[in-house]
């Protein structure tokens, strides 16, 4: 009885559920009084599958589909869902939902690599800069689909003349090149004929009216107003959703997580009917697959890197979201309906994508394969000039940038709690029911910060940080946190924990598990890193390439998010008293702090081995435990 005393006590009565709630700010049905849980399975769902279903499944997954061969490419993506991307997911989730803590807490199971999840905030914190730009874009096309016709559907005043709907072919007679050609009687032979590059009008609209883009990085511009309108609406939404925290956010998803694909059902079924369409179904996964692709490198490679960013895997939004289940949630379910549906939306995007891009390149009568493009590319450009040639166009645009808006919301809701729920696992006291403004403050400085990608150069600032910041720096994070988890903490520990949460599972159960944990998934992890580095060039925006002053800045964002992790854990060791050895293996044990969040789940095991180790823990008078074991740092 002495050793657990009045805060055990107190634990039992204000934390354990069968308790009468005292605390009127959060539900009577939640769980955990103190952090609260989701409303229902289904919001957790919503919100897991809102995140994970990102703008990379709309405008990255039909590309690399057609880049590798089409329908080959769906062999190497689904096995690489299997032995990386559920796994991981489901190691992430398990984490979360077991501690009921934030990334930052999370690596209180191995205080040592606290720093990982430092990074990984750090990381989200960077990237919702940007993403929030991103949805700024789709607000602004949502708008200026409101007329008829759509304004980039023709060279209007906005537009040089280098602006056409159609390439402009010329022909070399004695050195000049006459245009007109045919009109004046002229035979050219077709060695002659000269096709002179120009823009359409929706890559000028892109560059001249929506970014007023400058000529590079080192042009910086003032600020376009239109676009920080945008932001700051942008800004409000994503505080509004997130006003009280997942209580509010949940009840949102329920329309922004379905959304998208009442949407995507749409173009597909309008897309399908269209002449040309199913050229751009053939280009994608149709007869024209090429199943030799498969005895290429490149296309596991993009399968997996594929795979891995679009489940967001090591950015701790996925452990965030999870933290706030009840501590018996299937977890292991879960993670196969999050990580399959997003694969089944990647997979049915790019039909709805590529049968209007069909359609496109029917109408120019050009292959589809020189129409295709990716990202902004195919976001902003070719996709809006293919809808702009479909009869009432601009109900087509609005739906199509709407859906976009709800996709990138969802991934913003993440990357916003993923900040609000680390601050307040942290401070929980100081943010406890001050949730809205510490959600309102995070959304104004991030859109203090997004200020300098809406002026003129905006664009290269928005594509430096994206490749720099949200590429290989998560295949490092992912693969410190596999070893940490199954290596450091252990792989045997960590699957009891999950037991404690599903109930005793058999040995075959676990076998897969354990071999994609221990072998598969960090092999698959090391060998994209190692080629990525190997074939990495210094980013671009199309044909402009950035200044030196640029690239270094990159680099220094990277080393800054990488270098907290082995500054934390220096920090630790010096802290920590004893010998350097017994420092270095009290930091690779769990502290006295990591368990259940809830007295009543932690069992025996979490009692008796708990006390067992730390009076242990407590003989050694050179080990300092409450240094090592605090929250943070």
């Amino acid at each position: 009885m002495r050793k657990y005393g009045w805060n055990t006590f107190r634990d039992l009565i204000f934390r354990n559920p069968a308790v009468v709630n005292q605390d009127p700010h959060v539900d009577d049905g939640d769980e955990n009084t103190e952090r609260g849980n989701w409303a229902s399975k289904r919001e957790y769902i919503l919100s897991t599958i809102g995140y994970a279903v990102g703008l990379g499944n709309i405008w990255r997954f039909p590309y690399l589909a057609y880049k590798n061969g089409g329908g080959a490419f769906l062999i190497p993506y689904f096995v690489m869902l299997v032995v990386a991307g559920i796994p991981l997911f489901l190691l992430e989730s398990a984490l979360g939902q077991f501690c009921s803590q934030g990334p930052i807490n999370t690596w209180r199971a191995v205080p040592l690599l606290q720093g990982v999840g430092v990074a990984m905030v750090m990381v989200t914190l960077i990237v919702s800069i940007y993403y929030n730009v991103i949805l700024t874009y789709s607000l602004y096309y949502m708008f200026a689909s409101f007329q008829s016709p759509l304004p980039w559907s023709s060279c209007f005043s906005w537009a040089d003349s280098n602006c056409s709907s159609t390439p402009t072919v010329s022909c070399n007679v004695s050195g000049v090149l006459v245009a007109n050609w045919t009109q004046e009687n002229i035979t050219c032979p077709s060695t002659d004929v000269i096709t002179v590059p120009v823009q359409s009008p929706s890559e000028q609209y892109w560059d001249r009216v929506a970014l007023q883009r400058s000529s590079g990085l080192d042009e910086t511009g003032p600020i376009v107003w239109h676009l920080a309108l945008c932001l700051l609406l942008s800004s409000i939404l994503v505080a509004a959703a997130l006003f009280k925290g997942i209580k509010s956010s949940g009840k949102v998803v329920y329309f922004t997580a379905t959304f998208p694909y009442v949407v995507i059902f749409i173009l597909l079924i309008r897309g399908v009917t269209l002449e040309g369409a199913r050229d751009g179904i053939e280009f994608y996964i149709g007869s024209q697959s090429n199943l030799t692709k498969l005895y290429e490198a490149q296309i596991w490679k993009d399968a997996a890197t594929q795979i891995f960013y679009s489940l967001s895997i090591g950015w701790g939004g996925v452990m965030t979201l999870a933290s706030y289940n009840s501590f018996h949630n299937n977890v292991v379910k879960d993670a196969f309906v999050v990580t399959l549906t997003n694969a089944g939306t990647s997979v049915l995007a790019g039909f709805a994508i590529f049968s209007i891009l069909g359609h496109m390149a029917h109408i120019y009568k050009m292959p589809v394969g020189q129409i295709v493009k990716e990202g902004f590319g195919l976001a902003f450009i070719a996709y809006p000039d293919a809808l702009s040639k479909l009869p009432i166009s601009p109900l087509w645009s609005i739906l199509f940038f709407f859906m976009l808006l709800t996709v990138g919301l969802d991934s913003q809701f993440a990357g916003i709690e993923v900040i609000t729920t680390c601050l307040l696992d942290a401070f929980p006291k100081l943010f406890k029911h001050k949730h809205a403004l510490l959600t309102v403050t995070t959304c104004t400085i991030l859109y203090l910060l997004g200020l300098p990608c809406v002026t003129q150069a905006g664009i290269y600032w928005v594509t430096l940080i994206d490749q720099f910041v949200a590429s290989w720096v998560l295949l490092i994070l992912a693969l410190l946190e596999i070893i940490g988890v199954c290596y450091i903490y252990g792989g045997n520990r960590f699957i009891k924990d999950i037991e404690m949460m599903l109930g005793k599972k058999s040995f075959l159960f676990w076998l897969w598990w354990r071999a994609c944990w221990f072998f598969i998934s960090p092999c698959i992890i090391v060998l994209i890193l190692v080629w990525s580095l190997m074939t990495f060039t210094p980013p671009s925006y199309g044909a402009v390439q950035f200044p030196v002053w640029g690239l270094a800045l990159g680099w220094c964002i990277v080393l800054f998010i990488l270098l907290s992790i082995p500054v934390i854990a220096v920090y630790k060791l010096m802290k920590a008293e004893g010998s350097p050895w017994k420092r270095l293996k009290s930091l690779c044990s769990p502290s006295k702090e990591w368990h259940p969040y809830l007295v009543v789940h932690r069992g025996e095991r979490y009692s008796e081995e708990r006390s067992c180790r730390m009076k242990n823990l407590e003989n050694m008078p050179e080990v300092n435990v409450n240094v090592i074991s605090s929250s943070w740092l």
